[in-house]
């Protein structure tokens, strides 16, 4: 949403840590609250039954939106913009975290791996990972994200990236946050329901400009036959 109705993503992180003795780990405090939960969402018809199910279950949740997969920028922003719509009807704030999408330097991480599946398990490994991270630094008791939603993505790969950087021993902070796995796949149906009835924006590919051209290459290729 606008930058005066949710927090600027720019603004410095919420000290978290306490103070301890040398040679000790910083203790985790979940400053947000012990029921906080910072969701990772890809977009906004994704978010819609993932934040419900979490809701229900007592989660005070956070959409953050950060997606440098995304690609062309106005496609980024077509998909925050309906992000902010589901964020306003299911009152929960939104956080848009604008200053990762980078194509160039996008596109130069995935340099190697820019087939599938490597490309696709390590574009949702790395943003499981900014969310761990953005979620320890910024004092959110539990960490997901809706890309568990989704029957299109490598969800085994999202889940052990999640549990294994929320339990990664060399975290900066200890005992926090705890990732929060469901199988939010049994609500598909229902998301696409609400998201329809909703008239929210519907992305026909998944985010990057390899997905873009992967799913209409048939039509190429069509085109090119005819020619």
């Amino acid at each position: 949403m606008s930058g005066n109705q949710h927090p600027s993503v720019t603004d410095a992180p919420v000290e978290t840590s306490a103070a301890c003795p040398s040679g000790q780990a910083p203790v985790f405090e979940p400053v947000k609250g012990e029921r906080s939960l910072l969701l990772h969402i890809c977009c906004g018809p994704c978010s819609i039954m993932p934040v419900k199910r979490l809701q229900d279950e007592g989660f005070t949740v956070t959409a953050w939106y950060m997606n440098p997969n995304i690609q062309p920028l106005m496609e980024y922003l077509r998909r925050r913009e309906a992000a902010e719509e589901c964020a306003a009807r299911l009152g929960i704030e939104l956080i848009c975290q604008d200053d990762t999408w980078d194509l160039v330097a996008w596109l130069r991480s995935v340099a190697g791996r820019d087939l599938p599946p490597q490309r696709c398990a390590w574009c949702c490994s790395s943003r499981m990972q900014a969310a761990v991270a953005y979620a320890r630094a910024n004092g959110y008791a539990h960490v997901s994200s809706s890309l568990l939603y989704s029957r299109y993505q490598p969800h085994d790969v999202i889940r052990a990236a999640g549990e294994h950087a929320a339990a990664a021993e060399d975290a900066p902070l200890s005992e926090g946050p705890r990732f929060v796995y469901r199988d939010f796949r049994t609500d598909w149906q229902a998301g696409i329901d609400f998201s329809k009835e909703w008239g929210v924006y519907r992305q026909p590919y998944c985010g990057c400009v390899y997905s873009e051209a992967e799913r209409y290459d048939k039509k190429l290729q069509r085109l090119i036959k005819k020619s």
